[in-house]
């Protein structure tokens, strides 16, 4: 390859060797290799990608999976505070809220300092939540401690984590995503059981301090999320060095003005010397070639580029995204409150307590093939993801609406293993389905999960204490399945709309750029807009503007 100059000292036109670029990057990334981002020319659908995804399951193991894990303690915290059932149970309503609410700050935070220091942070806040709630001595400090530190960590070590994860994945994006969201899973299997053993042992306020404690690994894993910069190579042309070039283009322009301005496609204008008239004055000495030659540059040898937004509220105009979003809002209502109430239905059929934990441990079991089932579909292609998550939503409905039949052991088991399957299939791809251009793509998606999680953050809320009142209301723990199937009834109708309100939307804008082409040729001279050559256009910029202001200013 031959050698070339650098951009510093090149004069115009001359070629850049990429190679030279290259090898300076590589240099950077030796100097700081631990705070440096991974440079790609495209998504690399794996490299560092495999280390962020083993940093996403444990970060899922110990968040979610510390939450879903945490009810071994409420008889041991009923106890020592002597409180109602319910109002322990608000520890977790008031984390699980908090958690989802701030999801814009931990958008807003991500975007100005990073994924790293964010989901590291996360993982302090989470710790000290854990550690200082085991030093409380009422259920308000247990609110504090757990419900509002805690919770806020718990926010903002899981969506940027989840987030930087999707950047780094493309075609495998669903089937890492779901296969590496299963840490929650199995977080249920090891904690709970651990965590009963430990608490025979040293009790339950040592058992919350050893918790908190291996929270702290989550600023480990944080250290791990390298971030990603993805840099497209485009061809360019690159023109020889030639010295008069001022003279010689104010020659081209006199020569074809005639021909451009009555419309004569038939004119061809080059940027070769040969065609100016003087070319001996104007060729230059160096033996260069005379065609314009393609190369291919980096991104970086244009200007820079404008300040990335700290959260992007321009997805509340996308109707799909707005529809999504409602499809969260309703289908939050089903996520939570069969957790809960699988037990006390058990009990109330007359179904023993060491029976009703074995239908709770085979939802969970059936969660993690119901993920890693989803992940697998979903990376098959051609396929529309879109529709595939809508079927599932409607199957986990039909699982909810089963529920209220089964009257004994065996018919609550089935209910339970198809409930968590269905359970897993939503629950592992609902937020990376935000990445698909049926929604809001990955370039937005960052902003648009921080506004997703914050519109579940009041479902969330309102969830468990709703099918708590039909509950108290009705006398039947049926009641709260119906709800949770009625919530999802309405998010699938929600998740129904979005497909056919972006093609809608799509194709609302292209009638509008036909307009605005059509405003165009209306206004240029004949009605038809002149296809000039890029040559005329670049180098005549002036002339250009004066003649088309009208149409480049309605575009």
């Amino acid at each position: 390859m031959a050698n070339s100059l650098s951009p510093s000292g090149a004069s115009p036109g001359t070629v850049v060797s990429p190679p030279v670029q290259i090898r300076k990057m590589t240099v950077k990334a030796v100097k700081m290799p631990c705070t440096a981002p991974n440079v790609y020319a495209k998504v690399p659908d794996g490299g560092w990608g495999w280390t962020v995804a083993f940093a996403f399951f444990f970060v899922e193991a110990l968040t979610y999976g510390i939450i879903k894990s945490f009810g071994v303690f409420f008889n041991d915290l009923m106890e020592s505070f002597d409180e109602t059932n319910s109002r322990i149970s608000w520890i977790i309503s008031i984390c699980v809220f908090v958690q989802t609410f701030t999801a814009p700050l931990s958008t807003v935070l991500s975007n100005r300092f990073g994924h790293r220091f964010v989901v590291m942070a996360g993982g302090v806040l989470v710790s000290t939540g854990m550690v200082t709630a085991s030093f409380a001595r009422s259920v308000v400090d247990m609110y504090v401690t757990i419900g509002i530190i805690s919770g806020l960590g718990y926010c903002l070590s899981f969506l940027p984590t989840v987030t930087i994860l999707s950047q780094y994945f493309d075609k495998r994006r669903s089937l890492v995503t779901a296969v590496a969201s299963t840490g929650e899973c199995f977080a249920v299997f090891s904690f709970a059981p651990a965590i009963t053993a430990l608490k025979e042992q040293i009790g339950w306020r040592y058992s919350l301090l050893s918790v908190g404690v291996l929270q702290l690994s989550i600023v480990i894993c944080g250290s791990l999320l390298r971030p990603i910069l993805i840099k497209e190579q485009e061809e360019v042309k690159v023109q020889p060095p030639e010295e008069p070039t001022e003279t010689k283009y104010m020659l081209e322009n006199e020569q074809t003005r005639t021909s451009i301005e009555s419309i004569d496609s038939g004119v061809e204008i080059t940027t070769s010397p040969s065609n100016v008239p003087g070319k001996t004055k104007a060729e230059p000495k160096s033996e260069e070639p005379k065609e314009p030659v393609q190369i291919l540059v980096e991104n970086n040898s244009t200007p820079p580029e404008p300040k990335t937004k700290l959260l992007d509220f321009s997805v509340m105009r996308d109707y799909s995204f707005i529809c999504y979003a409602f499809f969260g809002l309703f289908a939050t209502l089903g996520f939570f409150a069969p957790s809960l109430y699988i037990i006390p239905l058990s009990l109330s059929l007359g179904i023993g307590k060491d029976h009703s934990a074995y239908i709770l441990s085979a939802m969970a079991i059936a969660e993690v093939f119901g993920r890693i089932s989803a992940g697998w579909v979903l990376n098959k292609k051609p396929i529309r993801k879109i529709y595939i998550e809508l079927i599932c939503v409607v199957l986990l409905s039909v699982a909810l609406f089963a529920f209220p039949f089964a009257s004994e052991f065996w018919g609550l088991m089935i209910c339970s293993i198809f409930f968590g399957f269905m359970l897993g299939t939503v629950a592992g791809t609902h937020i990376p389905l935000l990445a698909e251009d049926d929604v809001v793509g990955i370039a937005r998606m960052s902003s648009a999960a921080g506004v997703y999680v914050f519109i579940q953050s009041l479902a969330g809320l309102a969830g468990p204490p709703l099918a708590g009142v039909l509950v108290d209301t009705t006398q039947n723990y049926s009641s709260a399945f119906y709800s949770c199937a009625a919530g999802m009834v309405l998010g699938a109708v929600f998740l129904s709309l979005v497909r056919p309100c972006k093609v809608g939307l799509c194709h609302h804008h292209q009638q509008h750029q036909q307009q605005q082409q059509q405003q165009c040729a209306e206004q240029s001279p004949g009605g038809v807009v002149p296809d000039l050559p890029d040559d005329f256009i670049d180098m005549d910029i002036g002339k250009a503007e004066h003649s088309g202001k009208g149409c480049d200013g309605v575009a």
